[in-house]
């Protein structure tokens, strides 16, 4: 008998990722069994301080990583979108779990009809710098309010709180099985997803060879072109936890497009573009596309927020 410990947050979706992946895993071999351990990240520890003020979302990563390189666990698994676009050394994203739906999603107080038909000046609940500054850019009469907290927490803000809506993932309310009323999916051409939203990342370390070779099995291979383009993408531009950055890769007969998107912090300026070609070509599609952006006016955006930061 195998054991690979599993390290996880400890909120309700972490916990519901964390069993998805030791489904998937016992399924395909009988003699393993997974322990659970629970990390406490600084991200959970400070729930309610703004992210780019402590560090950004890779502090909902950190310990974890840590303890793989400590030997104290075997296997993480994660939200893609909270893993910065470099990881420490000695450690591989060994597998990519089949995207779940990438897409952000508008719950409203009241009933109606998405975005286009909130109140003037409706105030909107976010975490999320990229989703404010694309709601603003759509809407600059909105008021975007800070956001924190697990999804629950979220959905209880918005009944308990001046909200009149919140955005939160697609991908979270189908994994908990969550379906909110007055909910209406933003499509990619409205709201451009994170970079690897919707896709769980299985890190491990590199020596770890065996643990390595079996989670190959769970590898999905077009979500593995999206991730790999989507954050070739992010590692070009540079970008942090100030600079509103999205990407989002799609493969369709063999073929990967990929819509990338900087902007400034206000919403006012915003920068998109797009590239196409061979999905065997995801990484060199996702730095080229940071080349486009940069050269047609994302240079200055990152450029201007890096000297403010």
């Amino acid at each position: 008998m195998t054991k690979v410990r599993l390290g996880s947050r400890g909120s309700a979706l972490a916990l519901r990722q964390a069993e998805l992946v030791t489904q998937a895993l016992t399924a395909h071999w009988a003699d393993l069994t997974v322990e659970l351990i629970i990390i406490k990240t600084s991200g959970d520890r400070f729930a309610q301080a703004d992210l780019r003020q402590i560090g950004g979302k890779g502090l909902f990563v950190r310990e974890i990583e840590e303890a793989l390189l400590a030997g104290t666990i075997d296997l993480a698994v994660h939200s893609l979108k909270d893993l910065p676009a470099e990881i420490p050394g000695g450690l591989t994203l060994a597998a990519f779990t089949e995207r779940e739906d990438p897409r952000d999603v508008l719950i409203s107080r009241e009933p109606g009809g998405g975005l286009g038909a909130l109140r003037l000046g409706a105030h909107v609940g976010t975490s999320s710098l990229r989703r404010a500054v694309q709601l603003l850019n759509r809407r600059s009469d909105l008021r975007v309010e800070p956001l924190r907290g697990n999804l629950d927490t979220r959905l209880r803000k918005l009944h308990d709180s001046p909200l009149d809506a919140i955005v939160v993932a697609a991908a979270g309310l189908r994994r908990l099985d969550v379906d909110p009323p007055h909910a209406s999916v933003l499509s990619p051409e409205i709201m451009l997803p994170a970079v690897g939203q919707g896709i769980l990342a299985l890190e491990t370390r590199g020596d770890n060879e065996t643990l390595a070779h079996r989670l190959e099995r769970l590898d999905h291979p077009t979500s593995r072109v999206a991730a790999v383009a989507e954050r070739a993408f992010l590692s070009a531009l540079g970008g942090d936890c100030h600079t509103p950055i999205a990407g989002y890769g799609r493969v369709i007969d063999g073929r990967l497009r990929l819509d990338g998107l900087v902007a400034t912090p206000d919403g006012r300026d915003v920068v998109r573009d797009h590239v196409e070609g061979p999905s065997e070509k995801a990484a060199d599609l996702g730095r080229s596309l940071a080349h486009q952006i940069r050269a047609a006016g994302g240079e200055a955006i990152l450029a201007h927020q890096r000297a403010t930061a």
